[in-house]
């Protein structure tokens, strides 16, 4: 066969990928076409919060499909408002509008407050967003990014987006004019390489959007779902955002999303948005299985605990070989490597038969499933122990 006809010719090129072929998934394990198992944790960055072909999502699949696929959005269909009504029913919010990705989700969310800032400020329309945040790889989400490579990449961009620096309140109240109608993050940047926004700093976020009448929109495509140990973020905080956006692991690795909002928000009228897949019954069924295995409270705490035994094994490694912190909660953590090594890490990691992700080039980031096992987070850190060791990453720090 030659280059010109192989397979992977056939796809555009976007990424560098390792050869590979992944063919069958269970749990936190992929096997490739050689028959080569590899630990994941990765999980499609976020998406597998159940491991990979989990048993409720794939049955409930088979069982939706032999039923109905979709209708189209222009009618209501039994799965859509089912898993509608339980997202109301588990958070602060009280309408939802179903996406097939987190990108567009957040393009809904920039769309609902923007109607907003037309109805309700006389025309307001910038969204305060953060430097280093991430939201999406449309034209309008990528704006509302704070990610450098961003910056150059398909001008012009769409305006109205002004950037703050996360935890600095400061930095929030100097944007702030009679153009703003929003503010704009995600509770954890997870592209930016795990960094947290303070629990101080989103009470304060609220308090001071609250008191100028702006709309306040958590980014939970990849904190939402059970990740860091509460069914969504904002929990942990105990404060309520006016809109909010999930993707990722509220499908369980089919291509699901949500925007949610509060009724006094929910100002779209008809025709102002939609989708031509919008909350088809297929994915909103894999949705609700999801979200009813995560919702609950034993399952919750699992994630917690697994969370605190992770950190608890990245920290002893870190100070086995001379690196930094950890940062994040829950399953969303990242270990800082103090030198540019996260790449190199990743490909003898992947050599060895386990998927780590790098989303800068100091640090690593950990996004297993929710139900990962101590067994297998064990293995990981053996691996990255080993790796580490060839590497030499102790005598490198400076």
């Amino acid at each position: 066969m030659t280059n010109a006809t192989h397979p992977f010719k056939a796809l555009m090129e976007i990424t560098a990928r390792p050869p590979a072929v992944f063919v069958r998934g269970e749990g936190s394990f992929l096997w490739d076409d050689t028959g080569k198992r590899y630990l994941d944790f990765i999980q499609g960055w976020a998406v597998n919060c159940l491991g990979h072909s989990p048993p409720a999502v794939a049955e409930v699949l088979a069982a939706q499909a032999q039923r109905l696929i979709t209708p189209s959005p222009a009618y209501y269909n039994d799965a859509s408002l089912k898993l509608a009504k339980a997202l109301v029913d588990q958070s602060c919010f009280d309408r939802v509008f179903f996406a097939n990705s987190g990108a567009e989700a957040n393009e809904g969310a920039i769309k609902l407050a923007r109607k907003y800032g037309a109805l309700h400020r006389n025309g307001a329309h910038e969204i305060i967003t953060f430097e280093g945040g991430f939201h999406g790889r449309t034209l309008a989400t990528m704006s509302a990014s704070g990610k450098t490579a961003f910056a150059p990449l398909f001008e012009p961009k769409v305006s109205g987006f002004p950037k703050a620096r996360l935890n600095d309140l400061a930095s929030v109240k100097e944007l702030i004019s009679d153009k703003t109608v929003a503010v704009m993050l995600e509770p954890i940047q997870g592209e930016a390489g795990v960094w947290p926004a303070t629990d101080q700093f989103l009470r304060e976020l609220r308090e001071l959007t609250r008191a100028n009448g702006l709309l306040l929109i958590f980014d939970e495509i990849q904190t939402g779902i059970g990740r860091t140990g509460k069914l969504f973020h904002y929990e942990h905080v105990e404060i309520a955002p006016d809109i909010m956006t999930l993707g990722k692991g509220i499908g369980g690795g089919v291509p699901l999303a949500a925007l949610l909002a509060t009724e006094a928000v929910s100002c779209f009228e008809h025709g102002d948005q939609g989708g031509t897949f919008n909350g088809n019954p297929l994915m909103c069924a894999a949705g609700f299985a999801v979200l009813q295995q995560v919702a609950a409270p034993d399952f919750l705490k699992s994630v917690a605990d697994a969370g605190l035994y992770l950190e608890g094994e990245l920290k002893r490694l870190s100070v086995r070989h001379a690196l930094g912190e950890v940062r994040g909660r829950g399953l969303l953590l990242a270990l800082d490597l103090k030198v540019p090594i996260a790449a190199s890490i990743v490909v003898q990691a992947f050599d060895d038969g386990v998927l780590l992700n790098a989303p800068q080039p100091n640090a690593l980031r950990f996004m297993p499933a929710l139900n990962v096992a101590r067994e297998e987070i064990g293995l990981m850190i053996d691996c990255l122990d080993a790796v580490l060791i060839r590497t030499g990453a102790a005598r490198r720090v400076a």
